[in-house]
């Protein structure tokens, strides 16, 4: 299976917009808000246990980092509002990302989360877990 084709540039995405060059609304980053769950303590393990370096935290939000990807833990439950948030996290080598993960077993470590291997999907490939809010997390690797 094929992966989707990209889109063309919209026709006028090299054009002002309301004085504004799209140059100067480019992004450089993307700081989700990540829902902690019943167990915010638990979580900020969970995520140290996933290779994350809590840098901060501060009166319910912990912010975590691993290379170049970065969120804020917020200790926040609405299990409505989490089990339909997904995070996509792009890794380097996705089969030695899922050989480190899987030997941990945190599946047993923190009861409620859960993994699933690498599986090909017309997106790519992806390895998905479900943190303790109920995040779907997908961690693909960049083709």
């Amino acid at each position: 299976m094929s992966l989707p084709r990209v889109l063309p540039k919209h026709p006028q995405a090299n054009h002002h917009i309301a004085g504004t060059a799209m140059k100067d609304l480019l992004a450089n980053s993307l700081l989700p808000f990540v829902p902690s769950g019943k167990d915010y303590e638990a979580s900020r393990r969970l995520f140290t246990d996933l290779g994350f370096e809590e840098r901060w935290e501060s009166d319910g939000y912990a912010g975590f980092r691993n290379g170049g990807a970065e969120f804020i833990l917020q200790r926040f439950d609405d299990e409505h509002f989490a089990q339909n948030f997904m995070v996509r996290l792009n890794v380097d080598d996705l089969d030695r990302w899922w050989d480190s993960i899987s030997q941990k077993g945190l599946d047993r470590t923190y009861p409620g989360v859960w993994f699933s291997g690498p599986t090909n999907h017309p997106w790519g490939r992806e390895a998905n877990f479900i943190d303790l809010a109920g995040v779907c997390w997908h961690i693909g690797q960049r083709e």
